[in-house]
């Protein structure tokens, strides 16, 4: 099934899908990031919140 885009945030909010626009935007302000820096720590962390914010540093 599709994403509702009439939602503002994440379609799973334990899971960061840089695929998705909406959720870029989400996640970009939430961990207030860059784009490229989302991208990289998911690229390193992979896509568990909890692991993309502990790569970040963010409590």
């Amino acid at each position: 099934m599709a994403d509702d885009l009439s939602k503002r945030g994440p379609q799973d909010a334990a899971r960061i899908n840089v695929n998705e626009q909406h959720e870029l935007r989400y996640w970009t302000q939430a961990f207030g990031v860059t784009e490229a820096r989302l991208r990289s720590a998911v690229a390193a962390a992979g896509t568990s919140t909890d692991a993309v914010r502990k790569y970040l540093g963010i409590k």
